[in-house]
């Protein structure tokens, strides 16, 4: 366990050294591990800052984010949308089991996670952000509430994500912290993740759940238009219920793209 951490510390830091921008993730960095090298559960700047008070516009040049290419394509934004946001996601796929049926399979009934900004990471350094899911994988899921203003460790956080319904999943990006948005959704699209792709905390695990695009339910009523899951880690659940409880969550975590008119 040790040398894992180590390893993607190590690794990490040099992929900041070789990139002469601005510390913007020191915090998250220095709080990967704590004196006995165990994850710490501290979320510290994942990202986006902001020019003036009250201003949700981030001060680096979103036009060089580029998302990352799904194993299968999946459609590109909307014509006339443009890049608002990105986040890490940490938490959980929630999965129920039928337990008097020996041949069930798990179904999945949404998810829920913590989102922390991650925006001018995505502008300013791709092969950084492609990291962090595996690297928020490894630390424990935040239990703070969207209230939490005072909690300095998550002063970077850009909301919730979890779901209205089996089939509805909702992002809460109106926090005591920020304002960026709220909104619900539908899958329109999905791609399964890579091969390479972690599947779950210290690499055990039953995969990593599949890339999704996401479009508005309501296109009149939100902020965001469109959101893609991307770079996901873990998440997948066992593929029989034997021996699973009725309800029960996997970890996971994932890049959140979203694009707003």
């Amino acid at each position: 366990m040790l040398s894992v951490h180590l390893t993607l510390l190590l690794a990490f830091t040099a992929i900041v050294s070789a990139v002469p921008l601005e510390k913007r993730w020191g915090g998250f960095l220095g709080s990967w591990a704590n004196h006995n090298g165990r994850p710490s559960s501290s979320y510290l700047e994942f990202g986006k800052r902001f020019p003036g008070a009250n201003s949700n516009a981030p001060s680096c040049d979103l036009s060089q984010a580029v998302m990352p290419i799904a194993t299968t394509a999946l459609l590109p934004p909307a014509p006339g949308l443009s890049l608002f946001h990105v986040a890490i996601g940490r938490g959980t796929q929630n999965y129920t089991c039928d337990t008097t049926n020996s041949t069930a399979v798990p179904v999945a009934v949404g998810a829920k996670a913590t989102l922390f900004n991650a925006t001018c990471i995505a502008a300013s350094s791709p092969q950084l952000l492609a990291q962090l899911p595996d690297i928020a994988l490894q630390l424990p899921i935040p239990t703070t509430s969207s209230s939490d203003a005072g909690n300095p460790a998550y002063a970077d956080m850009s909301g919730h994500h979890y779901f209205l319904n089996p089939t509805t999943p909702f992002f809460n990006m109106d926090t005591a912290l920020h304002s960026y948005g709220a909104g619900s959704f539908k899958k329109t699209g999905a791609a399964a993740a890579p091969a390479s792709a972690i599947p779950g905390p210290n690499d055990q695990g039953d995969g990593a759940v599949t890339w999704l695009k996401l479009d508005a339910r309501d296109a009149e009523g939100q902020v965001f238009q469109e959101v893609y899951r991307l770079n996901t880690a873990g998440g997948q659940p066992p593929k029989m219920c034997t021996g699973m409880p009725a309800a029960f969550e996997v970890q996971y975590a994932a890049e959140y793209w979203l694009w707003a008119a």
